[in-house]
């Protein structure tokens, strides 16, 4: 009885054991399903289907901060964000990494100054040693930091015997210290309403200079840092400077009034300057063509700015004075007009010739008529860019410092300072680089032999160097072709139909071959004046615009850039005869009045012509300003020139549809 019960038993459990096994099956795969799976990150975490991404953006900025870059042409609506309207995030910087004793005033510092004192000396601080810096201990030092010089003499314009004036100031980073939230200039019996939390630099600020009654500085500490809200942490003074001339001072700075030296006959005015908080220049957005495959350069060429606000040459114009403001109110003028997505400066945006002598006061205002209106700009250097003593390197630092700037550095190991090269995409989500501009340095003077020792002023022009050449080959060399004429993807992510629009560029003969390319420099090339080449259409000689009213600006001596890198960088070796230039176009300056278009074996050698009032011109020849109207998303170059009279003049077609043909 007791075998045949326990028999039942188990054979009733085995009659379970299916059912019970699916259950626990279940229930682990249902564990593993939801716990314990975890996707891997391989490939598939961005997908990737052709020429689309799904990638985390950030959302823009809110449109009353930051200018919108005007875009060329008649736009096409399209829903959603642009690529290039995606704000990308501000570097992140750390500000404690900063040297608290250097004055360095591009840096975007947010510690405050805890104290600042002024110094009258009659020995250069920078020759003689520091002999006349504020007193002070280790033990200061080490609580309200170290004192750092300005080094900016306030009694530059005062002359030698004036002697030397110098701002001082204390960074802090500790936390229980009063910071400096404000300055002020008052007379030898002036001063705040109520000295509380007033301090005085018991130096005049026009110390040594006769005639001038005295000028002292206040300033005013509040809380320490610790005790700041973030508000009043971004209004305290985090940097000083110097400006001379009545222009604008530094991106981000504001003039303290009066100035420490004021305008006369002789000498221009000196200003103190100061920063609240952080300024961060905006940084300009992608180039880009816009969604009817146009993309606009407007060419700025020989400003010749001072420090002075300038004098107008060689114009029946009047009233005619401050030329240099009157030149920035017609690039602005210009800019409304045209629209341009780029603006190139194309070299001697300094007068130089000891006018410009202090270069950093004079860089602060040449690019403002481009900045305030929110454009990308570029800029190559010039003969006279050099000539007051600031090193080109220099330069570029502090262009990079100025708002929508691409200006760049280049190689260290090739000739010269600012080789760089920028690309232009489309508009479509694929971003492809459909065009590509090139800068050079075409330098300033080449030393002779009998320069070796600087007794005699070279006269000489600069070219284009071996070095210059071998890196715009190998720049050349890396630029992948594409399928020409490029058309956008109109495809919209998500969308129910991915179509392509064919009736966006009108069919030319398809090719694989790089994006079409334009150069600029300074100093022309020697092929700028040789014989130009003949329209096989016309039979007439392929040169336009006015030329002949000065001497050849070229330098003497060449290391043949035309031939060996020019017309070595062909755009395909796959292209019918395989000898079409990937550099259609080279936009020169140097020359003020000449602005004509020459072709030379294929490629056309443009001048900008004069367009500022402080360069030298011609009585009768009109200011004017060269513009490249790049259309069919590459394939189409057109330029014409808009004179100060707003006068469209020589509109012509360089390459694409409508151009003489090359052969």
């Amino acid at each position: 009885m007791v075998s045949f019960s326990c028999y039942r038993f188990f054979r009733g459990l085995r009659s379970m054991c299916a059912p019970i096994m699916t259950v626990v099956g279940f229930s682990l795969m249902l564990t593993y399903v939801f716990i314990l799976y975890q996707p891997s990150r391989g490939p598939g975490i961005v997908q990737r289907m052709g020429w689309q991404s799904w990638e985390v953006i950030t959302m823009p900025e809110p449109t009353s901060q930051r200018p919108t870059p005007p875009t060329s042409g008649t736009e096409v609506p399209e829903t959603g964000v642009d690529w290039w309207n995606v704000t990308q995030p501000q570097d992140k910087v750390d500000a404690s990494s900063f040297p608290l004793d250097v004055w360095s005033p591009l840096l975007p510092h947010d510690t405050g100054f805890s104290e600042v004192a002024v110094t009258h000396c009659f020995l250069d601080p920078d020759v003689g040693g520091d002999l006349c810096a504020p007193h002070s201990t280790s033990e200061q030092d080490s609580i309200r930091g170290k004192w750092v010089r300005i080094p900016r003499n306030l009694n530059l314009e005062g002359g030698y015997m004036a002697g030397w004036v110098n701002i001082y100031y204390r960074r802090t980073r500790r936390q229980d210290i009063d910071l400096v939230t404000d300055i002020k200039l008052f007379g030898a019996n002036e001063g705040p309403e109520s000295l509380e939390g007033w301090h005085k630099a018991e130096t005049s600020l026009r110390a040594g200079i006769r005639g001038l009654s005295p000028l002292f500085l206040w300033y005013k500490t509040g809380k320490n840092a610790g005790d700041m809200t973030p508000e009043e942490k971004a209004n305290i003074i985090t940097e000083l400077d110097i400006l001379y001339g009545e222009d604008i001072p530094w991106y981000g700075f504001e003039k303290i009034e009066p100035p420490t030296i004021a305008q006369g006959k002789k000498v221009e005015a000196t200003w103190i300057t100061y920063r609240r908080g952080v300024k961060v220049p905006p940084r300009a957005p992608p180039l880009h063509f816009s969604h009817s495959g146009k993309f606009k350069v407007l060419q700025v060429a020989d400003l010749h700015y001072s420090i002075a606000q300038g004098f107008c040459r060689d114009t029946l114009l009047k009233p005619c004075e401050h030329s240099d403001n009157l030149t920035n109110t017609m690039i602005s003028h210009v800019i409304d007009e045209e629209k341009p997505d780029l603006i190139v400066f194309t070299g001697d945006q300094l007068n130089g010739q000891g006018t410009s002598w202090d270069p950093r006061s004079v860089l602060a205002k040449f690019a403002r008529a481009v900045t305030d209106k929110g454009i990308p700009w570029a800029a190559v250097f010039g003969n006279h860019d050099e000539d007051d003593g600031m090193r080109k390197e220099q330069q570029v630092a502090l262009m990079k410092g100025l708002p929508y700037s691409l200006v760049e550095t280049g190689p260290k190991d090739v000739h010269g300072v600012g080789n760089y090269l920028l690309k232009v995409h489309s508009p479509d989500a694929s971003k492809t680089h459909i065009l590509t501009l090139y800068f050079l340095d075409s330098g300033s003077y080449s030393k002779g032999f009998f320069d070796w020792f600087g007794f005699f002023t070279p006269t000489e022009y600069d070219w284009i160097r071996q070095s210059q050449i071998d890196w715009f080959l190998q720049e050349s060399a890396t630029i992948k072709p594409i399928e020409r004429p490029f058309r956008p993807d109109t495809g919209k992510d998500m969308g129910s139909i991915w179509n392509r629009q064919s009736d966006q560029v009108i069919p030319f003969t398809k090719k694989l071959a790089k994006p079409n390319a334009l150069m600029f420099f300074h100093i022309p090339l020697p092929e700028s004046y040789a014989k130009p080449d003949i329209n096989p259409q016309t039979g007439k000689a392929l040169d336009v615009g006015i030329r002949g009213q000065e001497p050849a600006g070229n330098a003497k001596k060449s290391d043949n850039f035309f031939e060996k890198g020019l017309l070595t960088a062909l755009e395909s070796e796959h292209v019918a005869k395989g000898n079409a230039p990937e550099v259609k176009v080279i936009g020169n300056g140097h020359c003020h009045v000449t602005e004509n278009c020459r072709r030379v074996k294929g490629v056309w050698l443009c001048f900008g012509g004069g367009g500022s009032y402080s360069g030298y011109g011609k009585v009768g020849f009109d200011r004017r300003f060269r513009i490249y109207d790049i259309s069919d998303f590459g394939e189409t170059i057109r330029t014409y020139k808009r004179t100060e009279k707003d006068e469209i003049v020589d509109d012509m077609i360089l390459a694409g549809r409508g151009a003489p043909p090359f052969s």
